[in-house]
């Protein structure tokens, strides 16, 4: 971020004076980044699209009705298309924005802290566009969790090899991509604790109707969105072997905070 201070400065030291030519000519250096940051701007190409929709329609009435009417509907056009837009599209990215699974995700995760559960939210994996919803840690094990909101329209099914489809489609690479996520959580894990960490990968699912409590597809723990607390209830049951105790989720929190830094 640019602070206001006496003397422009980059990291250096003092930037140069502007040469005299510039100056006499009144070259003005301060536009360039104005125009450079409206060009990276993500609602320019709205901007765009509205102006020429504006003008079209204005134009069209301006040889109807006359300049008075052309105004009118250009105004009226851009009005309603900024209401519009309002509604159905935002100017954050995919990649950011939290979403209403991965919200629900975190309300139920929250009620597992007093079974010793902790959860980091939306880590990104270093040298990578991968975001993991939810890095999951408490006596059960460490969880690298995805939050999937579904079309409920369609079904969710598995067949022979461990495989999932919603509807036709088949989800063999969102299920080997939670796989790798959580093996990159393991290494970055390990490597910052200087002993091997096992990530679990999950998947909870939100909307269509999952004809099964827990299943294991090609690695990856499935189950309905509603059985999250369920799920890490269970798993501190069960795996016995793995159990860890309040020291090394606190540790495995700390260099998790640290290894995989939140995406803001």
């Amino acid at each position: 971020m640019n602070r206001g201070t006496g003397a422009e400065e980059d990291e250096t030291g003092p930037l140069p004076p502007a040469p005299a030519n510039e100056e006499r000519r009144g070259m003005v250096p301060a536009p360039r980044p104005i125009l450079g940051a409206l060009a990276g701007d993500p609602r320019l190409p709205i901007w765009l699209i509205r102006a020429i929709l504006a003008a079209a329609v204005g134009i069209a009435v301006l040889v109807w009705q006359g300049w008075r009417f052309g105004l009118s509907a250009a105004a009226l056009v851009a009005i309603l298309d900024t209401i519009y837009r309002s509604r159905t599209t935002s100017v954050i990215p995919a990649s950011v924005r939290v979403t209403s699974a991965q919200r629900r995700t975190r309300r139920r995760l929250f009620l597992l802290r007093p079974a010793g559960y902790v959860a980091l939210h939306r880590r990104a994996i270093p040298g990578s566009d991968s975001v993991i919803d939810h890095l999951v840690i408490g006596p059960g094990g460490v969880f690298a969790l995805d939050s999937e909101r579904w079309d409920r329209r369609l079904p969710v099914r598995s067949v022979s090899a461990g495989m999932l489809y919603h509807g036709p489609f088949s989800q063999r690479d969102r299920l080997e991509h939670a796989t790798w996520e959580a093996a990159q959580a393991a290494g970055l894990l390990s490597k910052a604790l200087g002993e091997p960490i096992n990530v679990r990968p999950a998947m909870a699912i939100y909307g269509p109707t999952i004809p099964w409590i827990v299943a294991s597809l090609n690695g990856v723990d499935v189950f309905a969105g509603r059985r999250v607390v369920k799920y890490f209830r269970r798993q501190s049951r069960t795996s016995r072997a793995a159990r860890l105790d309040a020291g090394q989720v606190e540790d495995i929190e700390v260099a998790a905070a640290i290894a995989l830094p939140p995406v803001r």
